[in-house]
This record gives structure tokens, C-alpha cells and sequence, in this order.
């Protein structure tokens, strides 16, 4: 049986990579401050099933580049700065935020900042807001993998330790980010069949998915930053977390990084889509009640 809690050294070749691989999957489900709100922005802005797979598959590819990377300094020892532990993931923190904040403004175009407010132009006026670039989530997927958690642990020194040669050293995180990719790419697709499913004409889903995308990214990016300087100046307080008795890797510990996750996705991402699609879809039925009292 493999022992996805807590795998020892020594692992043969086959069960450490079946190993990584599962933990990967585990790691896509799980609610991860380094996956699932890039993932969600990316995906929900796309506002289409297949766009969405596509933003999960880029995100997650360059997720699993840096993972497979990082894999291989890991079995060649040159991961000494790994031994920072949390001080690393402040960092990612702040390097993730102000990459989504730029991501969130460039979509944004600099306007419909205000959290979760209604906007008096109507969905004819959405060539004021940019889709999102196939590079954005290859950028972030790169940066946001290099997070230290339990995860990249077992990874750097249990797994790819397990390698026969370094030929093969990179496997492990290659595997993980493979597992990770299969869960995303899903949810990807997901986020994106439900932009597409609001009961709003095209323009209008267009509008509410781009403005939930780049609030989404542009706030949520700012409380990554915020995340990451609190953490670097209160190391203590930041590391505070409540065991939950789960034995599940980003489960087992209720900390600042679910905080982060909470936050960006449940608050203001969705926050963000459900009031967009409440307010156009009122404006759809008065303008519909509005025809048909002209017409009457």
C-alpha cells in the first residue's frame, strides 16, 4: 500500500513515482493558496469549457516545469535554500501577488476596481476589458510552484532522493506536477463551463467574467502581497494554525494559507461573479419589460 501521509525513504523506483503522481492529485483538490485562485481567475475569465481546460493546462504546465526543476536540485543537494521553510512561501506570496495584481490591472484596464459594485455602462461597452494572455497563468504556474509546504518536502526529500541517477531526479516533481495538471486542467474547464451557463447574452457573460477574472486577480493579488509582508514581519503570528485531525496534506493544519484561499476565491472571486451575474441579469429583465411595454 502506498502511504500518501507519510512516505518513508527508500522507496523503490515504481512506488515513488506512483507516489508523487497521487500526491499531485492530491494537491489539485485539496483548497491550495498556490493553485486553485490563479486557476479560478484564469478559468473563469475564459467564459468557455474548452478555454478553461486550456487555462488549467498552462497554468499546470508550468507548474509541473518548475516542479520537475526543482526535483532535480533537490536530488543533486543544491537545495539548501529550501531549508527556509515558511520564509520561502512569504515570499511566493508576495512574487504571486503583485503578478496577479499586474494580470488583474491589465485585464481591467485600470477601471471596475470597486469590490462587487454594479457599473451603469451596459455589456456593449466590454471592449473596455482585455481577455486574459495564454502567458499569464505560464507565469504564475512557474513562480506559485516554487511555494515550500508538505508537499514539496516529501518531494525533495523523500521521493526524488529515491531516483536511481540524477538522469532520472527530475521525475518525481514531473510526476507531481502531472497529478496536480490532471486535477486543474478538470477545474479549469469546470470554472469555464460555468461562465458560460449565467443565463446572460454573450456580451453580458463576457463582461461578468472578465470583471470577476481581473477583481479576482488585481484584490486577490493584493492580499497575496499582504500575505507575504505580514508573514515576513510576524513570522510567529503567520505560522499560527489549528490542527484538524485530517491526515491530508493542506488539511491537516487550518492556517494563513486556507486564509488566503478564502478570501480570494469565496470572497472576492465568487463574491465578485454572483453579484455581476445578479446585477445583469436584472438588467436583462428590465430591458425585456421595457420592450414589452413599448411593443404594448
Amino acid at each position: 500500500m502506498l502511504n500518501l501521509w507519510d512516505p518513508h525513504a527508500g522507496l523503490a523506483v515504481g512506488a515513488a513515482l506512483a507516489t508523487a503522481f497521487l500526491l499531485g492529485m492530491v494537491h489539485g483538490i485539496t483548497p491550495d493558496e498556490h493553485t486553485w485562485p490563479i486557476t479560478f481567475s484564469y478559468a473563469i475569465g475564459s467564459y468557455s469549457t474548452r478555454k478553461g481546460l486550456l487555462a488549467g493546462l498552462i497554468f499546470s504546465l508550468a507548474f509541473t516545469l518548475q516542479r520537475a526543476l526543482a526535483s532535480e536540485l533537490a536530488y543533486l543537494a543544491l537545495d539548501r535554500w529550501f531549508t527556509m521553510g515558511p520564509t520561502i512561501d512569504y515570499v511566493v506570496y508576495l512574487l504571486v501577488g503583485a503578478a496577479m495584481a499586474v494580470a488583474g490591472f491589465q485585464i481591467m484596464r485600470g477601471r471596475h476596481w470597486h469590490l462587487f459594485g454594479s457599473h451603469r455602462a451596459g455589456p456593449e461597452t466590454a471592449p473596455d476589458l482585455q481577455d486574459p494572455r495564454p502567458w499569464m497563468p505560464a507565469v504564475h504556474g512557474f513562480i506559485a510552484g516554487w511555494g515550500f509546504g508538505a508537499f514539496a518536502i516529501l518531494i525533495y526529500t523523500v521521493l526524488a532522493p529515491a531516483m536511481p541517477d540524477a538522469a532520472l531526479g527530475w521525475l518525481p516533481g514531473a510526476l507531481f506536477g502531472l497529478g496536480t495538471m490532471t486535477i486543474q486542467a478538470s477545474a479549469g474547464a469546470l470554472f469555464g463551463w460555468v461562465s458560460r451557463r449565467l443565463g446572460l447574452d454573450p456580451a453580458a457573460v463576457r463582461r461578468v467574467a472578465l470583471i470577476t477574472a481581473g477583481r479576482t486577480l488585481g484584490w486577490g493579488g493584493l492580499v497575496f502581497v499582504a500575505g507575504g509582508v505580514f508573514g515576513l514581519l510576524f513570522p510567529g503570528l503567520a505560522g499560527f494554525s489549528l490542527a484538524t485531525g485530517l491526515h491530508i496534506h493542506n488539511l491537516d493544519h487550518l492556517g494563513i494559507a486556507l486564509v488566503l484561499v478564502m478570501v480570494t476565491v469565496l470572497g472576492i472571486g465568487l463574491g465578485t461573479l454572483i453579484s455581476q451575474t445578479r446585477y445583469w441579469a436584472r438588467q436583462a429583465r428590465t430591458a425585456g419589460t421595457a420592450g414589452a411595454g413599448t411593443a404594448g
